[in-house]
């Protein structure tokens, strides 16, 4: 994939993951930058439970994506909170 594709993808999973979280998201730099890490996070998610992505080309790599996604904006969460009460 080419950084144009990455971008998109990125673009895509993070505002779909933000919008699922129930958040106001992070921009669209921030959105960008969550959903590049969720894709890898997706990835090795899927990687390590021995899943198969059940589409193929684009959608594929955007449905990864946001799974990891909304692991990495759940995860981001229980930090802050975790912070908010030291």
């Amino acid at each position: 994939m080419n950084i144009l594709t990455w971008l998109i993808v990125g673009l895509i999973a993070g505002v779909l993951a933000s919008l699922v979280m129930g958040g106001t998201g992070f921009g669209i730099i921030g959105d960008i930058i969550i959903g590049i890490i969720g894709a890898f996070i997706g990835g090795w998610i899927f990687g390590a439970l021995g899943v198969a992505v059940p589409l193929g080309g684009i959608a594929g790599t955007i449905l990864v994506a946001f799974i990891g996604a909304v692991v990495l904006l759940f995860i981001i969460r229980l930090v802050k909170r975790g912070s908010a009460r030291a």
